[in-house]
């Protein structure tokens, strides 16, 4: 059954598909899309879809093995050909709509363990649209009767205008292996960058919590108080990946594979009933 949403608060609007994995289809300013952006009717794939949550964890764990308290847990390799398993579960099951109105929407997903992930949760998402931004809450509660590692972020696609430059501030950067995996971290300052020829995809940590994306038609501001953020992409791709984090990349293993600590890779354990919440902005406005 069809439960699209379109949220809209004067020229800023947006479309959901809850049970396209609870994305957001896109996001426009007028007729100009903020997002990589499909009408919700049109839009198939959430691979497509200008942005959509990651729960019970971000970007990849390696080889599809979750290490955790002592025991190997095989996990669903759900992103063919990559041999790993990645963004989470959430983006892939379909969400139930608990309340909307013109500018507010809130979407449920809850989840019992499988191959694809062995913890039961609930997860919230909350959109809120006001004039020149969107808001987005994401939740996660152990339903578990163990405790269980977790992590939340989003995996926004947002559009590239000619003169497209994405500028902010880190402190490191995790280098990655040609399998798509951390190898190491080292100092880094962030970015202040050319779209157009930028080639990318890392996790940076220390983020000030602040993202600046300008060209010839907008000025997007993406806030979050995580301290984490993965950008991605290439001078072929028309769009750039900004994804708030809660941990970096393949964290869950790196604390069994080294002596991180949980808090240092941004894992958040949760004991059962216990719940984690984090947040996103995005402000958006003409460029002239």
């Amino acid at each position: 059954m069809q439960n699209d949403l379109t949220l809209r608060s004067n020229e800023l609007w947006c479309e959901i598909k809850p049970e396209l994995g609870g994305c957001i289809a896109g996001l426009w300013l007028g007729d100009v899309p903020v997002l990589r952006s499909t009408r919700a009717q049109d839009l198939h794939s959430v691979r497509q879809s200008g942005s959509y949550p990651l729960v019970p964890f971000s970007n990849r764990i390696g080889h599809g093995q979750l290490q955790w308290a002592g025991t190997s847990h095989p996990l669903v390799k759900n992103f063919e050909p990559e041999a790993h398993a990645i963004h989470g579960i959430g983006w892939e099951r379909p969400w139930e709509v608990l309340e909307s109105s013109a500018q507010f929407a809130m979407l449920s997903f809850e989840h019992k363990a499988d191959t694809a992930w062995p913890f039961d949760f609930d997860s919230s998402q909350v959109f809120k649209i006001s004039d020149n931004a969107l808001e987005m809450t994401l939740s996660i509660t152990n339903q578990s009767q163990v405790s269980a590692p977790v992590g939340l972020g989003w995996h926004p696609y947002f559009a590239k205008h000619p003169g497209s430059r994405v500028a902010f501030a880190a402190t490191g950067r995790w280098e990655m292996g040609t399998d798509k995996l951390p190898t190491h971290h080292a100092a880094h300052t962030g970015l202040d960058n050319d779209c157009a020829t930028l080639t990318v995809d890392h996790c940076f940590d220390g983020w000030n919590g602040t993202l600046r994306l300008e060209d010839s038609v907008l000025r997007t501001e993406v806030t979050s108080a995580l301290s984490r953020i993965v950008v991605f992409t290439t001078p072929e791709r028309d769009n750039i990946a900004i994804e708030p984090v809660s941990h970096i990349n393949n964290a869950l293993n790196l604390m069994a594979q080294t002596s991180a600590s949980a808090e240092s890779l941004g894992v958040v354990i949760l004991q059962p009933g216990d719940t984690y919440s984090c947040a996103m902005r995005i402000q958006v406005e003409r460029a002239v």
